[in-house]
């Protein structure tokens, strides 16, 4: 099918073109930017007048909690809301019940994805088995599988050998290990980030140093075995400049903030907001100015939305015994744009680290509007105001604190591959 995009501001991070254009799509490619070739038919035609038009957004850990927790998401839904969101690639987290650790749960969750027809979803495979820090996984049984990355998640590897061991055998499967750095013992028995507010509400802290320590730690191990990292969820500022030191040493490493660390701060946690319970915790307003900079120089790559859904009941409890995450896909580009609008960077440069930089680091074509690229992209109405609810959010989890707020900014289509994956013509 070929399709005909006109009359939006097209924002290519790559090579820089932000102008109202034309987009022409064909076999799933981008086939024009600009102006089509003399005589050239299109057999979909879509006005996006006062649109922006740019490449889709990837984000490098949603946890779709399929299969094992349906009660809180599943797949489809998730891939639905992604695309809703402006999503065209999210990688799917391996805490799932059974984890993703062998071959057969990859292929389970690539097969109920192709048939959600929404965003496409990629695999994280586990470092570990069982996510359980002890014994390594099959990783190039999971590299054949299919699995863009491994991770452990927030769940620490104790032992430093074992860590070591792993991230030796996953440079041998030339895989990307997805790290979040934390401390084991200095954060074990923290909720929220250690300080003022802390003590003030009487609930257990995580220091900043819990996450520098591990950054730190993992840099050296990873150095030493000449494995690819990537670190998730950044969140102080002292982490930063090792990474960035690390990278101009030459070391494969990239790092991503949540969208949650650049938007809000633990004074948001107010009287027990259980919608701000996150790990790692909300830092400091210090913090979140630090991290926008990051963003803004490229010290930090990629902007994730870091999406976890969860049912009622798991947020219905004093804040402590809650469970941390926060579902995002749905708010992604609203927040995302109030970033903008609060001049923390530009418009290209939010894209680039929503769209472009993922793509780079997991090392696919992708985010970018030149002829021949994956016609993967989002069209969004950056003016559109809208109130987050049961009846507008696409995702099974209402666990956000922009629920019943007036958003500004609002998905109208995304293309996967160009096929569309969503379209939103209805009155808003």
């Amino acid at each position: 099918m070929r399709i005909r995009i006109h009359g939006g501001r097209v924002i290519d991070p790559a090579s820089g073109h932000d102008a109202v254009a034309e987009v022409w799509v064909e076999d799933g490619q981008i086939l024009s930017l600009g102006r089509a070739p003399r005589g050239l038919k299109a057999d979909d035609t879509f006005d996006a007048s006062g649109l922006v038009v740019a490449p889709g957004f990837v984000d490098l850990g949603s946890h779709l909690r399929e299969p094992g927790f349906e009660h809180k998401a599943t797949i489809e839904r998730e891939a639905r809301a992604a695309a809703a969101g402006g999503f065209t690639s999210i990688c799917a987290t391996p805490d799932t019940q059974p984890v993703v650790d062998n071959a057969a749960v990859v292929e389970h969750i690539v097969k109920r994805a192709k048939a959600a027809r929404g965003a496409r979803v990629l695999v994280l495979g586990a470092l570990t088995v069982g996510l359980d820090g002890q014994l390594l996984s099959e990783m190039h049984a999971l590299n054949a599988a299919g699995v863009v990355g491994l991770t452990n998640l927030d769940r620490a590897i104790k032992d430093t050998v074992v860590l070591k061991h792993a991230l030796a055998y996953a440079a041998s499967a030339e895989l990307t290990v997805f790290l979040q750095p934390e401390d084991y013992w200095l954060g074990r028995q923290g909720q929220i980030h250690e300080g003022a507010v802390s003590t003030r509400l009487g609930i257990p802290g995580i220091p900043s140093a819990a996450e520098v320590i591990a950054v730190q730690r993992d840099l050296t191990l990873a150095a030493a075995v000449q494995a690819r990292v990537h670190f998730s969820r950044i969140s102080a500022a002292e982490s930063v400049k090792p990474i960035a030191d690390a990278r101009r040493r030459g070391q494969a490493v990239s790092a991503d903030v949540s969208l949650a660390h650049l938007s809000f701060t633990v004074d948001d946690i107010g009287h027990y907001d259980p919608n701000f319970h996150v790990r790692p915790p909300l830092r400091a307003a210090s913090d979140r100015s630090a991290l926008r900079k990051a963003v803004k120089a490229g010290a930090i790559d990629a902007i994730s939305a870091g999406h976890e859904p969860h049912d009622g009941d798991a947020k219905a409890a004093p804040f402590g015994v809650t469970e941390p995450g926060m579902s995002t896909l749905d708010t992604f580009l609203p927040a995302l744009l109030a970033q903008v609008a609060a001049g923390a960077f530009d418009l290209p440069t939010a894209l680039a680290a929503a769209s472009t930089r993922p793509h780079q680091i997991l090392g696919r074509d992708g985010g970018r509007l030149t002829p021949g690229s994956v016609a993967d992209l989002t069209l969004f109405d950056p003016a559109c105001r809208w109130q987050a609810n049961g009846e507008t959010l696409h995702s099974s989890g209402l666990n956000t604190p922009y629920l019943n707020q007036t958003l500004t900014g609002r998905v109208v289509a995304t293309l996967v591959g160009g096929q569309w994956a969503y379209r939103n013509f209805s009155p808003v």
